[in-house]
């Protein structure tokens, strides 16, 4: 970075100093209680479990939903996967219309224009980020995670209004908010290396965001609304959603390689970035898409994968090599109706393929979430003495 200004996605940098409220508490770098924490017991017992999942959910009726996920007897013809509850609570004052999460941190944002956070091992509320600058809905959220830490660094949010704003996750504050755009984002994505993000609106407009400054690098009119952008792991291409169909295009220069299109009128609400290429669509047609985006050709499909359009898709993966290569297919879906479902993605092939898990939330869901559990691998996030605490544990 050289000698400059110091850049925005830094722990170390205090803009706001109360930005937190919970149960009636504010917390600031004066007194840097960090939000996210776990005992030392509790994190040497989480070792001690086996390999678990979590899934996030927001309906209309202002629930949240949160699901740990354990893959016990992982056998494609069996109904073995279990969907246990962590809880379900009117979290928001009205809709809730984005979530995230990442590791054991967890996000909502609604139509109440509040984000809220999750403890994702406790399964607890951590109450309400304040002095976000947004005045309208929130309609994005993501979590910033390098790919050597397995918590997030970052939380990302924008609102219809057109803010974006900028929070440290040690502890959270605020560390910048900005208005690129005066109209209402429709979704953002971040780069795999933390530095910009790529935002779409509703006039249509495509922008591309410095995280680093926290102002805005570019943007133009696209000639049609995108609903989703998505940049893919490696954050060499990007993928924008415009009604039915997907545009790959090469994150360099925006250059379109190639578009997909499978011939349905019926819009995409949802998209999730695979590996090795491939990308998960689901919407209107109530059906679960895995397309190939390096020959733009289709994959494969889960047709009828529920009775009611698909407001969420999520590609399950650990955050551990051992983890990815085991399930490398597994993928979670939410409809409106208010079903959720996990699959394996190999079933496809199958003519009548079956969900490993299923719940029923009896709520219209309106978005989705997912999150490796097992990636907890400190107790305290931003108390290093936490660390310390354990290794002398470990070494009694």
């Amino acid at each position: 970075m050289g000698h400059g200004k110091k850049p925005i996605l830094n722990p170390t940098v205090s803009v706001v100093p109360n930005v937190i409220s919970t149960n009636g508490q504010q917390y600031n770098r004066q007194n840097p209680k960090t939000l996210i924490s776990f005992s030392i017991k509790q994190h040497l017992e989480e070792q001690q479990r086996e390999k678990a999942m979590s899934i996030i959910a927001g309906s209309y009726e202002r629930f949240i939903w949160g699901f740990k996920l354990k893959p016990t007897k992982h056998d494609p013809d069996t109904h073995t996967l279990t969907l246990s509850p962590l809880f379900s609570y009117p979290s928001h004052l009205s809709s809730i219309t984005t979530v995230a999460c990442s590791g054991p941190a967890a996000a909502s944002g609604g139509s109440d224009d509040t984000i809220h956070l999750y403890d994702l091992p406790s399964a607890s509320s951590l109450g309400s980020l304040l002095d976000h600058n947004h005045a309208a809905s929130i309609t994005a959220l993501s979590f910033y995670t390098p790919s050597s830490l397995s918590f997030p660094r970052n939380l990302i949010s924008a609102a219809a209004d057109g803010s974006v704003a900028i929070f440290d996750t040690d502890p959270f504050v605020l560390l910048k908010s900005f208005r690129p755009h005066k109209k209402a984002v429709n979704d953002l994505s971040i780069h795999p290396s933390g530095k910009l993000a790529l935002a779409v609106y509703r006039d249509e407009c495509f922008a591309m965001l410095n995280l680093v400054r926290g102002k805005r690098s570019f943007c133009c009119r696209l000639g049609h609304e995108a609903s989703l952008v998505k940049f893919d792991p490696s954050g060499e291409r990007f993928f924008m959603v415009v009604n039915s169909k997907v545009g790959v295009h090469q994150s360099e220069d925006a250059k379109l390689l190639l578009e997909l299109d499978n011939g349905s009128r019926k819009r995409i609400l949802c998209a999730s970035p695979g590996d090795s290429g491939t990308l998960f669509t689901a919407g209107e047609d109530r059906a679960i898409t895995a397309w190939d985006t390096n020959s733009g050709k289709l994959a494969y499909a889960i047709q009828d994968a529920h009775p009611a359009r698909i407001k969420g898709v999520v590609t399950l993966s650990r955050n551990d090599s051992e983890g990815a290569s085991e399930d490398p297919y597994l993928v979670a879906s939410a409809s409106s109706d208010g079903i959720l479902r996990v699959w394996d993605m190999r079933m496809a092939a199958k003519e009548n393929a079956k969900p490993l898990a299923e719940t029923n939330t009896k709520s219209r869901l309106t978005c989705l979430a997912g999150s490796a559990l097992k990636s907890m691998r400190r107790p305290q996030i931003g108390n290093q003495k936490a660390q310390q605490l354990e290794e002398g544990a470990n070494s009694a």
